[in-house]
């Protein structure tokens, strides 16, 4: 059984934002929130994560969100979900 990290930060940001590698990211994101894993695995096949009413498949080799919810909806256009530690800068 492999072991999977216990939480993510996502970050919602604007699809235009190009420089991913810099905290401008984290800056220009509209909302952003700490989901911890659930114990369960999605339809996709990656574990959940939940929290603060945001509803996540991440695949937690790497980092990527596989499905979405927030708030009960889906991801708006335009809007990308980035993942990164919590607390990182």
């Amino acid at each position: 059984m492999s072991t999977h990290p216990k939480r993510f930060e996502i970050l919602l940001v604007p699809a235009h934002v190009e420089d991913r590698g810099d905290a401008s990211v984290a800056d220009s994101a509209v909302r952003s929130a700490v989901v911890e894993a659930t114990g369960r695995t999605g339809e996709s096949g990656y574990p959940i994560y939940e929290g603060h009413g945001v509803v996540a498949d991440i695949d937690p080799a790497t980092g990527a969100v596989e499905a979405l919810l927030v708030d009960g909806r889906e991801l708006d256009y335009g809007l990308t979900a980035l993942t990164r530690e919590p607390g990182a800068a």
